[in-house]
């Protein structure tokens, strides 16, 4: 049979699993050899049955003499088996399995694999897996036996027995995609020999040199496939090349107007991106920075040069709040320049700097919207309406890029017939997981802070200090007038999560039991646009002492005088989110405080969050996250739909730097390597593409 066959196509029994094998990402037989053990029962030791001893977990093989349903004194019923081989006879027990009695029948010849222990004073092999035989090669029992991913309906024995059947009668067709010498080079295992032994191994230390192997296709095929998609996203520039050296006293004056000096980091960033601007190919690059690094400012020059070429740029980010954020920074940087700034967002008039007008993206024509004249246009995916029209865009920002769908973005990128992209995060990226997922991109970095921030204090507050902690904080406020966020990781109360806080149930024990002296707020997902503007706006005028919130406030809420924030339940963060979070306060020059709360007591867990209170580099915090949690903890693409890596790790920072050196080195000669094309056509990344 192809192994490209779907599985609905491949026959009655296969029919029957299609919705719940799709669960597991197997959608073609070929999808089977690419589902990938996570661990082995290791039953490899056979023993005689006059040998086992009571603890050992072994395998035993002989001739079924008598198979029956038992009930208990409790009534439980048992299925009972007698077990012979040349040396002896031994018990063996399942429980509540009636069906095994039709399955395993006196005279079968089996392999037992599993523990043996006492019961009712006699030594029994107790639940053990199974295996009737009919040749010397086992599949369940007397080896080391893979343990899948499972779902409902499908168990590991069933996994098992397909894959096994594939790999015996597949061999033929498993083509090697890639060319020899960078196997030969890099010491890989065969394809065909590697997925035997990732699945079937012969020792532990072949199934990891078969992972190994098939880690390194993973991440050698994604790492071609972004250079593929840059190749397609330079090759149709159509002369947007800026002038740099035309425009340097304009530029020299916009910096000397700054209310501040740019850091080194920026500086560096800058330059990098004005490079790309100059060059021949349209600039794709990723500006990474922690909360306050000043992306914001470094997308506003770059917006700034464009304007003196007699381009407009969009500036994209994914909130109004954040929208509306970025829009006041943005004016007032650049309106003192004569420079026309708009904010568009789904439920406000489009507001327009240095103009009187107001004009309605609902109510108006797009003749109309067409003239505006704008320069730069500020806002979320209302931008993307049908009544926007640009003359001649030349640069679009995207903030929070990986927050916009696929196709929103291409959208952006249409209304300029490609434009220059700068995408911007604040997430902070581990250095391994931005060279495989960004790989496509260019890369600039902001790791300094600007000067006069202060390093916000963090402390990991124990739970018999809660109630002096908010005596502090209410001290705190009292004092010096600050401000304070309370961070519940969740909306509402959950049956299943009763000891976890949430933000309304919280709100409403603070306001009565903890802080009655003072002015609450509340703010979360559920709310509706105008009711989060009016606490946010009450917020910023300092009529609110305390909000009280969930992780919305975690991107896009400046309140300089806010100096306090506390996180309840912290061990449910990822330590990256708990650095974006902490990273509401510290926005102005007073020094600020970030206090974290668990109920939980593992020495693991407490030990992680307390490298919150040494480590204050987003990217150094992810990376960490990374070894102590794994990538679904730490990256939004591994928490939604399919996996961009199912077999590599992407700590394992060796092997992902050598499948890029090998990618680089083989793509200027791709159309010599049939195969590999044909391999690369398979592979779709589109929740993380930026394009």
């Amino acid at each position: 049979m192809d192994l490209q066959t779907p599985i609905k196509e491949a026959g009655s029994l296969y029919k029957k699993y299609a919705a719940r094998l799709e669960k597991l990402g197997i959608k073609r037989l070929y999808d089977f050899l690419y589902h990938i053990p996570f661990r082995y029962e290791d039953y490899s030791l056979i023993s005689k049955i006059a040998e086992v001893q009571a603890g050992e977990t072994v395998t035993i093989q002989g001739t079924v003499i008598e198979i029956k349903n038992e009930y208990t004194k409790n009534w439980k019923r048992l299925q009972k088996a007698k077990v012979q081989d040349e040396t002896g006879t031994i018990d063996v027990i399942w429980f509540n399995q009636p069906f095994l009695i039709n399955v395993i029948r006196k005279g079968d010849s089996i392999s037992l694999s599993g523990k043996i222990d006492w019961f009712i004073n006699k030594l029994t092999m107790q639940s053990p897996e199974y295996e009737v035989t009919r040749s010397t090669e086992t599949i369940h029992t007397g080896r080391l036996v893979p343990v899948y991913p499972e779902t409902y309906g499908v168990s590991s024995k069933w996994l098992r027995r397909q894959i096994y059947n594939l790999i015996s009668n597949s061999k033929q067709k498993l083509l090697d995609h890639i060319p020899y010498p960078i196997i030969e080079n890099n010491g890989l295992m065969e394809l065909s020999e590697s997925i035997e032994q990732v699945h079937f191994p012969k020792t532990l230390e072949n199934a990891i040199t078969a992972k190994q192997r098939l880690s390194f296709d993973e991440l050698f095929t994604v790492q071609l496939s972004a250079m593929q998609r840059k190749a397609e996203w330079e090759k149709n520039l159509i002369g947007r090349q800026f002038s740099i050296a035309k425009f340097k006293k304009n530029i020299e004056t916009f910096w000397n107007k700054l209310p501040f000096t740019l850091t080194r980091a920026q500086q560096r960033a800058v330059r990098e991106i004005f490079k790309d601007l100059a060059g021949k190919k349209p600039m794709n690059r990723l500006l990474e920075g922690d909360v306050g690094s000043g992306k914001t400012v470094v997308s506003a020059i770059a917006m700034y040069l464009a304007r003196l070429n007699g381009y407009q740029s969009v500036f994209m980010a994914p909130t109004e709040i954040l929208a509306q954020q970025h829009f006041n920074t943005i004016s007032n940087l650049l309106s003192p320049f004569g420079v026309k700034v708009g904010l568009a967002t789904g439920s406000k008039k489009l507001q327009i700097s240095n103009v009187k007008s107001q004009i309605n993206t609902n109510n108006q024509k797009s003749k109309q919207t067409k003239n505006w004249k704008l320069e730069i246009l500020v806002g979320t995916h209302a931008v993307l309406s049908k009544t926007i029209q640009f003359d001649n865009l030349g640069l679009v920002v995207i903030d929070e890029q990986q927050r916009f769908g696929v196709e929103q973005r291409a959208l952006i990128k249409q209304k300029g017939k490609n434009p220059h992209l700068l995408t911007m995060t604040a997430t902070p990226i581990p250095r391994t997981v931005a060279l495989t997922i960004y790989g496509d991109l260019d890369l600039s970095y902001l790791d300094e802070m600007p000067k006069g921030r202060k390093v916000i204090k963090t402390w990991l507050v124990p739970q018999q200090k809660r109630n002096n902690a908010y005596e502090w904080i209410e001290k705190q406020i009292k004092d010096t007038g600050n401000q304070a966020f309370i961070i519940c990781p969740f909306i509402e109360e959950s049956e299943s999560m009763q000891t976890v806080k949430a933000a309304i149930k919280e709100y409403e024990r603070l306001v009565v039991e903890v802080f009655p002296n003072l002015n609450l707020g509340l703010l979360h997902g559920k709310q509706k646009a105008k009711e989060k503007d009016m606490v946010l706006d009450a917020f910023r005028k300092k009529k609110i002492d305390i909000l009280v919130a969930t992780p919305v406030v975690e991107v896009g809420i400046d309140i300089p005088n806010a100096t306090i924030i506390l996180i309840e339940a912290a061990e449910r963060f990822g330590l990256a989110q708990l650095h974006q979070l902490r990273g509401r306060v510290g926005r102005g020059d007073k020094q600020s405080y970030c206090l974290l709360f668990t109920e939980s007591k593992g020495e693991p867990t407490i030990k992680r969050i307390k490298a919150m209170e040494t480590m204050h580099v987003g990217a150094e915090l992810a990376e960490l996250d990374l070894r102590l949690r794994g990538p679904g903890d730490v990256y939004g693409t591994m928490q939604h739909g399919t996996p961009l890596l199912k077999i590599a790790s992407f700590s394992d920072f060796s092997l992902i730097e050598k499948a890029k050196k090998e990618a680089e080195k083989i793509f200027p000669k791709l159309s010599e390597y049939p195969f590999l094309q044909e391999k690369l056509k398979t592979i779709t990344i589109k929740q993380i593409s930026p394009d």
